[in-house]
């Protein structure tokens, strides 16, 4: 009579069992870490004065109100200031996309003499701090007449988002073969016309990836646009969300209910091209 056969577990498949649960706690902890102070700033926009300010913290609000969302939005420039950032965002987005998707194209298609130390030089560019850039920005937009003007901030954070711009769409650029160009041409397209229907379609998810990164950046700019915009009807909604800090205290209930609406349009903008955002970051990740 035989035996009947016994399954061998080697000691490999447990360490490798008790590895991947290891690594799915750790993963599991630091998104907790990081979701904390999102998750504390949407409960504190809906507490109530007495709740917020309790000695003991309350991580579920037991009286919710949206009288702190109501406060926020009918205080004095909130629109305005929403506008202006739209305005801001979107022009810095068009601006960065067109100029650098050119360059990046020139870069990664032509050979001509400097573009090693070009790239270098897009590299360093993203390596001067902020900080050293106010003071000059400051005096430069003031002798030009663009001081608390909306265009003068578009053109700064157009000066700030290009050098990633162009990096970020060179690898996009380079990862489609110039042979489907080439197969175009031979049948009759132009050089413009390849780049139409070749090049512009297949990039497209790059382009939506890189102009969120772009969006973002603008949308969130503090330091310059505090110190570029003084005229309350020009701020934009970082600058507004900085008046709950006032002489007399800060409004920490306004201040939490301001960012989430503040953060609400980029969360929703973020997710309607989450899966674009996916695919171009991938298709970047190709050749570069």
């Amino acid at each position: 009579m035989s035996q009947p056969a016994v399954a061998v577990r080697s000691p490999g498949a447990g360490r490798s069992r008790r590895g991947r649960i290891a690594a799915n706690l750790t993963g599991l902890a630091v998104f907790v870490v990081m979701a904390f102070p999102v998750y504390w700033m949407i409960i504190s926009s809906i507490k109530p004065g007495r709740e917020l300010f309790a000695r003991t913290p309350q991580f579920i609000p037991t009286s919710p109100t949206l009288d702190n969302f109501s406060r926020a939005m009918n205080r004095d420039y909130f629109w305005d200031s929403v506008l202006n950032s739209v305005i801001v965002g979107l022009g810095a987005v068009a601006a960065s996309m067109a100029i650098g998707f050119l360059a990046a194209l020139a870069i990664a298609r032509f050979r001509f003499y400097g573009r090693k130390a070009f790239v270098v030089m897009i590299i360093a560019a993203q390596m001067l701090p902020l900080n050293a850039l106010v003071i000059p920005l400051f005096l430069l937009l003031s002798r030009a007449g663009l001081q608390n003007r909306l265009t003068g901030i578009i053109i700064t954070y157009l000066a700030l988002t290009l050098p990633l711009t162009i990096w970020l769409l060179r690898g996009f650029v380079a990862g489609i073969p110039a042979e489907l160009e080439e197969a175009a041409m031979v049948d009759g397209c132009t050089r413009v016309g390849a780049f139409f229907r070749i090049i512009l379609p297949l990039v497209a998810p790059g382009l939506v990836a890189t102009s969120v990164f772009t969006f973002i950046q603008a949308w969130n700019e503090f330091l310059l646009a505090n110190v570029l915009l003084t005229e309350p009807g020009q701020r934009t909604v970082s600058i507004w969300l900085y008046g709950f800090i006032t002489n007399q205290g800060i409004d920490y209930a306004g201040l939490m209910a301001g960012s989430v609406l503040i953060a609400l349009p980029v969360v929703i903008f973020f997710l309607i091209l989450n899966r674009r955002i996916a695919s171009g970051l991938v298709s970047g990740a190709v050749k570069g």
